[in-house]
């Protein structure tokens, strides 16, 4: 065992140093490159179309093109793409376009860090899902997502001719995408490894699903075409399996790889350290405010879950209800005509108690606190509906860049809402909003530590589990090893929920203080407003584009800057 510790510092301990190494030679190598100097805020803007025609890959016989020869190839194009970018002088500017330059340089690190560490397209197999049955409730799928997925939530069935076509060719990707795999996933990564069959194994399923829907098993091409991707997929279980013996070595990406995607890709202005010192933090204070709660609705009739369809029904219809009203009669925020609707159609409905997961557990006593998280679907609709003016800011951040801000603000309003009095018509209710807080926590604090390779997968898994109170993580698994798979492919989403909403209250802090301190009357709409017109980016920038506060922002730049 001992031995076994020593490799494993060995390994990491080299793998650290070549990382940095190659970190700093790249650099010098953007450094030596020459290129004008621009002021002007339209090179921004015409370097970020560049920017993302590039970020997406050439093709290989029909499908996104991943390999090693091709990312070598087109390297230098890339340190050309970033020399530009660093020779723009965004000292004159507003403040809204200073906070869109930070977002391209965000988005070219994400892009640096996944082809010097991250590299999906080696280590992670999940990478090559490419079938998707609904929508994210973020503004772009979670984790990484190759770049030519079939997205079958947005095809209205049975198709029209257009959409036959379109879907066809989306259906054409996968087997040449399959075998490009194969070749394409060298890594050692095991626990990434073993997890990511079981994604590729769900897509065999999902595509038998599609075959039921309306209009395909009589048309014989499609019925083709979803055959040969169903034959491909599930030969890419089959390698996949055949290989899951070799690979030995840890998935996390190590606490300085992970503070430094952190703050230069997501600009959270956080370090490893402190994101579990949050998080425990957050983790004690959910619980002893659960006990406390408790004891003083212990007077209180217990809450009954609902036990029918009808009586989930109208729980729900009640619960939309309730939340629409309070946010727009309490002046919480300006609630749109799309509000509604958004969340309409997210209400979900009845599950048998021996199948419900953690939220669904939650929603059969009270709708409330989960239909507050879906504060998503306002944003989601908002973006559709009257996207932001930004063309850097008008569809999703790549990488998950949106996650502090998307996945924070949701997180945050759980209690923000409960804190307004949301429900003062049910205490007991708020029992509900502490364990889910503890919830968040606790899976968190166990992807910080697979990411720093002290705990495996399902280690961390056990954190999350034995965390969470009333048992409520231990009735239904898949959605254990879901959350723990993802924030394994995708670093700082596990913790972004707790440490999100650890950076909106700041920012609520900050704007309330300055308020104060210029005469001018607190309003909560003023803030949640003010953060909605603001756009779908880090809240970091956020908070810099509605206090003025930029120092951890210029810090970040400046020391991501020095360490490249």
């Amino acid at each position: 065992m001992k031995n076994h510790f020593t490799l494993l510092f060995l390994f990491l301990a080299v793998s650290l140093f070549t990382n940095c190494q190659q970190a700093q030679e790249q650099k010098q190598a953007v450094a030596s490159i020459t290129v004008p100097t621009s002021k002007k805020y339209t090179d921004l803007t015409a370097l970020f179309q560049e920017w993302r025609t590039f970020e997406n890959p050439p093709k290989k016989d029909g499908a996104p093109d991943y390999t090693a020869e091709t990312f070598k190839k087109r390297w230098p194009v890339f340190e050309q793409l970033q020399a530009k970018l660093l020779a723009i002088d965004t000292t004159d500017w507003p403040v809204a376009q200073q906070v869109d330059w930070h977002i391209v340089w965000a988005e070219m690190n994400g892009y640096d860090f996944n082809h010097r560490i991250l590299k999906p397209w080696e280590r992670d197999p999940a990478f090559y899902k490419s079938l998707w049955m609904s929508r994210s409730d973020v503004p772009a799928h979670e984790g990484p997502t190759h770049h030519g997925t079939t997205e079958i939530w947005t095809y209205e069935f049975p198709l029209s001719a257009t959409a036959k076509t379109k879907l066809l060719n989306d259906f054409k990707v996968i087997p040449v995408l399959n075998e490009q795999a194969k070749l394409n996933l060298t890594g050692n990564a095991k626990d990434l490894w073993i997890a990511g069959i079981r994604d590729i194994r769900s897509q065999s399923a999902n595509l038998k699903k599609v075959m039921e829907y309306e209009g395909i098993k009589g048309d014989s091409e499609l019925v083709a075409a979803i055959q040969t991707a169903i034959t491909s997929t599930d030969g890419l279980v089959t390698w996949l399996e055949k290989e899951a013996p070799s690979k030995t070595g840890p998935s996390g990406i190590g606490k300085e790889n992970y503070t430094w995607y952190l703050q230069n890709v997501h600009l959270v202005p956080l370090t490893w350290e402190d994101e579990v010192m949050i998080l425990k933090r957050e983790l004690s204070r959910a619980w002893a405010s659960l006990k406390l709660e408790e004891h003083r609705n212990r007077k209180l009739p217990q809450m009954i879950a609902a036990d029918s369809p009808k009586a989930y029904d109208e729980l729900a219809e009640k619960s939309a209800k309730s939340l629409m009203t309070f946010l727009e009669d309490q002046d919480i925020v300006t609630v749109k005509d799309y509000f509604d609707p958004a969340l309409r159609k997210h209400l979900g409905g009845f599950v048998p108690k021996e199948t419900r997961n953690f939220f669904w557990i939650t929603a059969h006593y009270d709708q409330r606190p989960l239909y507050s998280h879906f504060y998503h679907w306002f944003e989601l609709a908002r973006m559709d509906l009257t996207p932001h003016q930004s063309e850097i800011r008008k569809k999703p951040l790549l990488y998950n860049i949106f996650d502090s801000r998307n996945e924070g603000m949701a997180t945050a309003v759980e209690e923000m809402f409960m804190q307004a009095g949301l429900y003062d018509d049910n205490p007991r209710v708020k029992e509900i909003v502490y364990i889910m807080i503890a919830q968040r926590a606790a899976r968190g604090l166990g992807s910080l530590y697979a990411h720093a390779n002290e705990m495996t997968m399902e280690e961390a898994g056990g954190i999350h589990s034995e965390f969470t109170p009333r048992g409520w993580m231990k009735t239904e698994k898949e959605l254990l090893l879901f959350e723990q798979h993802l924030y394994l492919r995708q670093p700082g989403y596990g913790t972004s929920y707790i440490t999100g909403k650890h950076l909106v209250e700041e920012t609520l802090a900050d704007f309330a203080r300055l308020q104060e301190g210029s005469g001018t009357s607190f309003e909560i709409k003023s803030f949640f407003d003010g953060l909605n017109s603001i756009g779908n980016i880090p809240i970091s920038l956020g908070r810099w584009e509605m206090t003025g506060i930029d120092a951890d922002v210029r810090e970040i730049v400046k020391g991501g800057r020095s360490s490249k």
